[in-house]
């Protein structure tokens, strides 16, 4: 199943990831590398290393650090599910950009969707699985 995704007006690699409650979608094109997050740049907007280095990781593991530049639009959820989401959306972008991609990204799971979910809160209960506490008189 390979998805191939391009921008009709400039051509550009487009990919979405998801994590927890986060969606981001990432375009990447030829550039000089930079990485730039809600209009912000990466280290601006993921102050925490270990959010950094998980988008970093996917450009590493390709070896095009400093070769492409990177769009991300992301919303909902944490800084920490964002960065996953980060991470799903560039890997699927990267493998639009170049399809030979494909295999390094998915050896190094960037490519598998993690889908773990907030669980639901049941009736009767306090939370998804905490009920009231039980008093005996």
């Amino acid at each position: 199943m390979s998805l191939v995704k391009k921008d009709k007006i400039n051509g550009d690699a487009l990919g979405t990831g998801r994590r927890k409650s986060s969606v981001a979608r990432v375009r990447v094109r030829s550039g000089e590398g930079k990485i730039t997050i809600n209009r912000k740049p990466l280290e601006e907007y993921f102050v925490n290393d270990q959010d950094q280095a998980a988008v970093n990781a996917t450009l590493e593991a390709v070896e095009l650090t400093g070769k492409v530049d990177v769009l991300v639009r992301v919303d909902g959820g944490g800084l920490t599910g964002q960065s996953g989401a980060v991470r799903m959306g560039l890997a699927r972008a990267l493998v639009s950009y170049d399809e030979s991609l494909h295999d390094p990204l998915r050896d190094g799971g960037f490519l598998t969707r993690d889908s773990r979910m907030k669980e639901r809160k049941k009736p009767g209960l306090r939370g998804a699985r905490r009920g009231v506490q039980f008093s005996k008189r």
